[in-house]
């Protein structure tokens, strides 16, 4: 899975800016700014990765049934999570 690292705590501006992520994520390595807030192209998550963090008290876990993309809030970032072959 690719992930994408968005720093900001503020899940309202994190809504706002959700969609302009996903039809432009950032490269690999890559830091871009959306309306304030770094965005990063963090690369890959092994999927043990999820489980993992599904598992502490401090992390909210989102899906996106549609397009199967799981979203991890932990404190001060949030990380998307899209199977790779979406993003091709």
């Amino acid at each position: 899975m690719k992930c994408i690292s968005v720093y900001t705590k503020d899940f309202s501006l994190f809504s706002d800016i959700y969609e302009q992520i996903m039809e432009n994520p950032p490269e690999e390595n890559e830091e871009i700014i959306v309306e304030g807030v770094t965005v990063s192209g963090a690369g890959d998550v092994p999927e043990q990765y999820i489980e993992r963090m599904r598992l502490k008290p401090e992390c909210v876990v989102m899906k996106e049934k549609e397009r199967n993309i799981t979203i991890l809030q932990h404190g001060e970032v949030f990380e998307i999570c899209v199977p790779a072959v979406q993003l091709v």
